[in-house]
């Protein structure tokens, strides 16, 4: 009974939001104060909808209803209830639901705390919202429907993926899905702007906050995918340059300059257009990732299987999508000129070529991602492009950026000089270059160069601080009162500079790794890293759903015991797969990293061992960045509404 109930609520959410998006975008040519009322109700009742649906198929997975089919082949009686409730989304049908449920959400967000918008502003956001949502609702309906029937049941479930049988990879979905589709917001915006032709500063104010919170979520769903990869998977590494992996990477580059453009407009008036391509981008790598996972045209750990006609569909989706919004922006953005004007040397400047680095990163990113594929589809030639090709692309082009976002934050609006920035950061250039002489000696230029860039980053965005509240430049009691007085934002800016650079750190850090792999019989011992690894015993231990064998090791520094590591191979019953159970021991500072890959049949076990200096601060500096972040949104001038501006200043653009 619950699932017929939640395929209704279903079907019920595709009328709705199809209404949501047909009102929001007509009502505001009526000129109808109820009509464009009528829109935040619709929006609040499609996300009521899409909430019932998807408690219901959680229901199914908690209850193992085995009826349904998507709890049949995902799902199982014998997993802990976490896995149960994620393996709801750990699924082609599920996940669509889950990323249904999230646009729903942002669109209830905007109608419930968007009334200091404008009535045709929010209407339209909301239209745009609605007939995205509605697109993708009927694609779950029709072609990937969680709630279809399977008769007879099986006793038990297939099972959730064992890989998937991890804490990181409950949350990790929610979060990133969260950042994927809240750009859809900003998206909505831009979209509106363009059908009306109005873009000003109040624009930018409201879509900066959108913009951050889904950075935010973007950023922390990426940090912990990379922490899943890292421990989960046994292989020693964070990023593999994976095309899904990639397709992450690609709005949050773009999203980036978003966010760094949005304060232009709200500050200058200036870079209207760009803002609105970028909003516009933004969204479509969004949907260009959900089509990846879900075609079959990569090869990827991440993909979901998916038959054609689904993949066809969300490619049609995309289509009209990304073609209807730049077709629309090919016809509106001349229109939209921009009013501020700024010297080649000032923050606006510094933030064009911030956009400039990053586009450019994401356009090498989405060209080494997208061009095997193609290739293959064009020419049946197999290609591959791995780590070699993008850390030699990417590397020439985050260097500059680096070093560009250090001096960016302490130059003035519309006009300002170099020397006098330069001036107060000495100090963090001289700490950068003593870092670098010192590395380079004991290491290569590649980790010093990295080491030394994550100094500077940091070290700039302290100098910015002390700068703005006067260390040593006034009394102690003045100094407290202006870092009482600084505003949230600026914490929070310099913290997402600080975390950027503290992940710099990290992965320089992972260049100077040591590894090994190596059969040990019980007794042995090997040295790695400066320390000694002797394999103890292997025994057997339960699970809850699998059965596993365990290696013990003690770790010794200089001859005197260190610590135990208790990697294991599982092996889980119901799937009839093996996975890796990595044991890693942390000090903040580096990881001592072990993996029992096997068992020879020649007996002992083969593991492989790791060393990895400063591997934490990588997902350190994500989870600051992303702390930034909020900081600044819980900042009340993000919070509020842009105040009402003068007729005068207001530009309205008839096409």
């Amino acid at each position: 009974m619950i699932p017929e109930l939640g395929h209704f609520a279903l079907a019920l959410t595709v009328a709705l939001a199809f209404a949501q998006g047909v009102v929001g975008i007509f009502a505001p040519d009526l000129r109808d104060a109820r009509a464009m009322r009528a829109a935040p109700a619709l929006a609040i009742s499609h996300f009521l909808a899409i909430g019932a649906a998807f408690l219901a198929l959680i229901y199914a997975g908690v209850v193992s209803d085995f009826t349904v089919e998507n709890v049949a082949d995902f799902s199982s009686s014998l997993v802990p209830l976490i896995y149960r409730i994620s393996g709801t989304w750990g699924n082609q049908d599920g996940s669509m639901v889950l990323w249904c449920f999230i646009l729903s959400l942002c669109g209830a967000t905007v109608a419930s705390f968007g009334g200091n918008l404008p009535a045709s502003l929010r209407a339209r956001v909301l239209g745009v919202l609605g007939l995205v949502s509605g697109g993708f609702l009927l694609f779950t309906l029709t072609v990937s429907d969680p709630f279809t029937r399977l008769w007879p049941p099986p006793l038990d479930g297939a099972g959730v993926n064992p890989i998937l049988q991890d804490p990181g990879l409950a949350f990790h979905p929610p979060v990133l899905y969260t950042g994927y589709v809240g750009f859809s917001v900003a998206f909505a915006f831009a979209i509106a702007a363009l059908i009306e032709g109005r873009l000003d500063a109040a624009w930018g104010r409201w879509v900066r906050p959108w913009a951050l919170l889904s950075w935010c979520f973007l950023t922390s769903g990426i940090a912990l995918g990379s922490w899943w990869s890292y421990y989960t998977l046994g292989w020693g590494g964070y990023w593999f340059w994976d095309p899904v992996e990639n397709a992450a990477l690609l709005p949050w580059l773009s999203g980036t300059a978003l966010l760094h453009c949005a304060i232009v407009v709200e500050k200058r008036e200036a870079l209207k257009a760009w803002t609105v391509l970028l909003a516009i981008a933004t969204f479509s790598f969004s949907l260009s990732g959900t089509f990846l996972v879900r075609s079959g045209i990569l090869n990827s750990v991440h993909e979901f299987a998916a038959a054609p006609d689904q993949g066809l569909f969300i490619l049609v989706l995309l289509g009209l999508t990304v073609g209807g919004s730049l077709i629309l922006f090919a016809l509106r953005a001349p229109a939209l000129e921009a009013q501020g004007i700024f010297a080649p040397v000032s923050r606006e400047s510094a933030l064009v070529l911030n956009n400039i680095f990053l586009c450019s990163i994401a356009a090498v990113v989405f060209t080494g991602t997208l061009y095997p594929p193609f290739v293959n589809l064009l020419f049946g030639v197999q290609l591959s492009v791995g780590a070699p090709f993008f850390n030699q692309t990417v590397l020439p082009l985050t260097a500059p950026l680096i070093l560009a976002m250090a001096v960016g934050p302490l130059l003035p609006w519309k006009r300002a000089a170099l020397r006098p920035a330069l001036a107060r950061i000495w100090l963090a250039f001289v700490a950068a270059l003593v870092v670098f002489l010192v590395m380079d000696l004991r290491s290569n230029a590649v980790t010093a160069l990295g080491l030394a860039g994550g100094a500077w980053v940091i070290l700039s965005a302290f100098s910015d601080i002390a700068e703005r509240v006067r260390v040593f430049r006034g009394s102690a009691g003045d100094v407290f009162a202006r870092v009482r007085a600084l505003p949230r934002a600026a914490y929070g800016a310099a913290l997402g500079h600080i975390g950027f650079g503290v992940m710099v750190l990290g992965i320089a850090g992972m260049t100077l790794a040591s590894q090994k792999v190596i059969v040990l019989q019980p007794g042995q011992s090997t040295q790695l890293g400066g320390y000694g690894w002797r394999l103890n015993d292997i025994h057997d231990a339960p699970g809850p759903n699998y059965s596993q064998r365990v290696a013990d090791i003690s770790v010794t520094d200089d001859g005197k015991p260190f610590l135990s590591l208790h990697p294991s191979r599982r092996f889980f019953t119901v799937q009839k797969v093996i996975t890796n159970d990595a044991a890693i021991h942390t000090n903040g500072f580096q990881d001592i990293y072990a993996v029992f890959a096997d068992e020879p049949a020649s007996g002992g076990a083969e593991l492989r061992l790791n060393r990895h200096p400063l591997a934490p601060e990588i997902w350190f500096g994500g989870l600051i960045m992303a702390f930034g972040g909020f900081l600044s949104l819980s900042d009340r001038r993000l919070r509020i509404g842009a105040p009402a501006r003068k007729t005068a200043k207001t530009q309205t653009v008839t096409v």
